[in-house]
């Protein structure tokens, strides 16, 4: 049985020979796209996609107010913490109709 040590040496040497061979096969693949791209004359939108973000984050964006006190005249849109004015008290009388 093979000891610690010696398993450890062969465990290094394959995660070399892994990326060894990972930088050789992805340099072929990326030898044979361009020769794909330039037979075809295709554009990075064309193999890619158009990829524009969009902004689908919610961050920073007006929401309406559901909730009013009439007392104060604050607002809460019902998203995040609860003000300390509706603290103990029936949300539904301060809900904007």
């Amino acid at each position: 049985m093979a000891t610690l040590q010696e398993l450890l040496a062969q465990h290094k040497a394959l995660e070399a020979q892994i990326a060894d061979a990972r930088r050789t096969e992805a340099a072929d693949a990326v030898a044979k796209v361009r020769s794909l791209v330039a037979d075809f004359g295709l554009t990075a939108d064309e193999v890619f996609g158009n990829k524009r973000l969009k902004s689908t984050s919610t961050a920073g964006s007006k929401v309406p107010a559901k909730y009013h006190d009439p007392v104060t005249g604050n607002s809460w849109t019902g998203r995040g913490k609860a003000p300390r004015w509706l603290d103990g008290k029936d949300r539904i009388q301060y809900l904007i109709k």
